[in-house]
């Protein structure tokens, strides 16, 4: 596989807000992660809000700087070369799409300047090459040519994400990054947005990352499925194993969440909050949750495991068999009738 972009040991921790002026709190937002994404594929990044979902694309697309590890995009260390190089590397080779398009998109610019702007930044062709792509990336994504000289505030929530993924793909990247692309659009274009990035992926052979918190979504977009909690990636598996031959407590319970019709799955409670990223407990972060946590939990993260196939590991102590019920015998809450 072909690395488009490597992720190795990267740690990010921010100063949290308030605390005092002699006290300011860390928030361990990324810890540990590893990510390959190779060219062409879809990788999928699942998790509860505030898991470390948008700090890891922002990592991915050169935006935040670990504080320890490393990021290279095609083989080159995005932190180890100069400023001005970085930006264009990365300007040029990865586009991102954000959650919200009404607030991504400069209101005060038409879509015909928000669409030429990457190629005025970046010097590509000449001055009618550039409005020749504006109308040839409209037609990608599927707007009307009439629409080049609206507003952003002119627009629908679906057409606004439309020009958000022509921006993104201006520059022919090869890695697109999606964090929870549709999760403000209207239930009723969600669908369309989606397909709309699986056709581009296929006909242009993009690598995207798709982050969101709809992990059934996730399933059906991507071709291996990254969960993440409170900063630490605990498992990477291919799509088509995540419902059933998932290990790790926490897949199981997320997926639980949101049975299938077809397929139905008894719902897997979590106890109590997510613990707080200023003071994550020790061990495994997720045993003050998991109904399998013992004391060797709370001793030691664990390290990667591997299951019994290829592209499949998982981080727990005390994984859940392939073919084991998620469901904990002694809870009452859990029991079968």
């Amino acid at each position: 596989m072909n690395a488009v972009v490597e992720v190795r040991d990267a740690h990010v921790v921010h100063r949290a807000r308030g605390g005092g002026v002699f006290r300011r709190d860390r928030v361990y937002a990324l810890t540990g992660a590893d990510l390959t994404v190779g060219a062409g594929e879809t990788v999928g990044v699942v998790g509860e809000s505030g898991c470390g979902k948008s700090t890891l694309a922002r990592v991915l697309v050169g935006v935040q700087r670990p504080v320890a590890g490393s990021v290279a995009f095609r083989g080159r260390d995005l932190w180890t070369m100069p400023a001005a190089e970085r930006r264009t590397l990365v300007g040029a080779g990865v586009g991102m799409v954000f959650q919200d398009p009404s607030t991504a998109l400069n209101r005060r610019l038409t879509v015909r300047r928000i669409l030429r702007d990457p190629l005025d930044v970046h010097q590509r062709g000449t001055r009618a090459e550039r409005e020749d792509r504006v109308r040839e990336l409209m037609s990608l994504v599927g707007l009307p040519r009439a629409l080049a000289d609206a507003l952003p505030g002119q627009l629908s929530g679906g057409q606004r994400q439309r020009v958000a993924i022509a921006r993104a793909l201006a520059l022919d990247p090869v890695l697109v990054v999606a964090d929870e692309p549709t999760s403000a659009l209207d239930v009723s274009v969600r669908a369309q947005i989606l397909n709309l990035l699986l056709d581009l992926k296929e006909r242009l052979g993009l690598a995207l990352v798709f982050v969101s918190h709809d992990i059934q979504t996730v399933r059906r977009m991507s071709d291996r499925v990254i969960t993440m909690y409170l900063g630490r990636i605990v498992e990477e598996s291919p799509a088509g194993r995540v419902t059933d031959a998932a290990r790790h407590p926490y897949t199981r319970a997320l997926f639980s969440a949101t049975p299938g019709l077809l397929d139905p799955i008894d719902p897997i409670p979590l106890s109590g909050p997510v613990p707080s990223a200023t003071r994550p407990p020790s061990g495994c972060p997720f045993r003050t949750r998991c109904w399998k946590a013992d004391g060797v939990c709370a001793g030691a993260m664990p390290d990667f495991s591997a299951a019994s196939r290829p592209g499949h590991r998982y981080r727990c102590h005390h994984p859940v068999q392939e073919d084991e019920s998620s469901r904990d015998p002694a809870d009452p809450v859990r029991q079968e009738p």
